[in-house]
């Protein structure tokens, strides 16, 4: 099979996973944009999540990312100390990114054997991912046993 589809370009995602300090509460988080994420758009990420809890201290587990580690990022990470900390996973180790579970698993299930027409034929089944790993909350807790974490 050909695929025909013209005017690809690169859709990104950035996501989040929360855990409550005992575990009892897991929220899943992410955002779609067109192109890639740098700083910047990173930076409005975090503006998001933020707003989604409001006045708690929030522990950011954090890959090795170029927009993570900018002048940029660098420089609002300092201003935001009263409610977030970050820590920084090594270097290269995907393993350790409890968040490359999701990708894996979406890939596994609502991308497989996908071949849409163009990247905005993307967003639906990605969120249709996302609504399915909300809605069993024991995923998110082995995505972070995989990953070598827990509570």
């Amino acid at each position: 099979m050909t695929h025909t589809g013209g005017n690809w370009s690169r859709l990104s995602i950035a996501a989040a996973l929360a855990f409550r300090w005992d575990g009892r509460r897991r929220r899943c988080y992410f955002q779609t944009r067109p192109g890639t994420y740098n700083d910047l758009a990173l930076i409005g990420f975090l503006r998001a999540l933020k707003r989604h809890f409001p006045g708690r201290q929030i522990i950011l587990v954090w890959d090795g990312l170029g927009g993570h580690k900018s002048r940029v990022m660098r420089q609002y990470l300092a201003c935001q100390r009263s409610w977030l900390t970050v820590e920084r996973l090594p270097g290269y180790a995907p393993e350790l990114n409890p968040v490359e579970q999701i990708w894996g698993n979406l890939k596994s299930c609502e991308l497989a054997n996908l071949c849409p027409l163009d990247i905005l034929a993307l967003r639906a089944p990605i969120r249709a991912g996302f609504a399915r790993i909300r809605r069993r909350p024991s995923l998110a807790v082995a995505f972070l046993k995989h990953a070598g974490l827990a509570f």
